[in-house]
């Protein structure tokens, strides 16, 4: 019998960022050996082009993702959810391990455009790693590290 992979939800407010970014950069690391979603608790109409931008950078394409809405059932199929940021919220109720993760925001700081972004992909990238380590000797794309 094939072992249960893992399945973790990345949300952020809009799915068009944060969230995106932590799926894709999850993926990239562990494969298939994590199963990944990602959704907007209040979603957007598209991607924030320097977020794809600072993922093509490293390789990884991301032009069929859309963001999506958040649902009940993306919630309950989860193992973690990973809030991203501090603008989005999902109810705890459910059965389900919640974390969040504050970023880094680099604009607090004065800095913006594509610099920003990097600095927020970077943070999210590591987080990301950690988090691949903690579900338990998942190997990812060796290229990725």
């Amino acid at each position: 019998m094939a072992e249960r992979i893992p399945h973790v939800v990345f949300v952020c407010a809009r799915n068009g960022g944060k969230s995106q970014l932590a799926a894709a950069l999850m993926r990239q690391a562990a494969g298939d050996a994590v199963a990944v979603t990602s959704a907007g608790t209040d979603p957007g109409t598209s991607l924030n082009a320097l977020a794809v931008e600072s993922l093509a950078e490293l390789g990884i394409d991301v032009a069929g993702e859309r963001p999506k809405p958040l649902t009940d059932d993306m919630v309950r199929e989860a193992d973690l959810v990973v809030v991203l940021g501090a603008e989005a919220h999902v109810d705890g109720d459910q059965d389900v391990a919640i974390e969040t993760w504050i970023t880094d925001e680099p604009s607090e700081r004065g800095i913006d455009g594509m610099e920003r972004m990097r600095l927020v992909r970077d943070d999210i990238r590591a987080r990301v790693e950690e988090l691949r380590a903690r579900l338990g000797g998942v190997e990812g794309d060796p290229a990725a590290r």
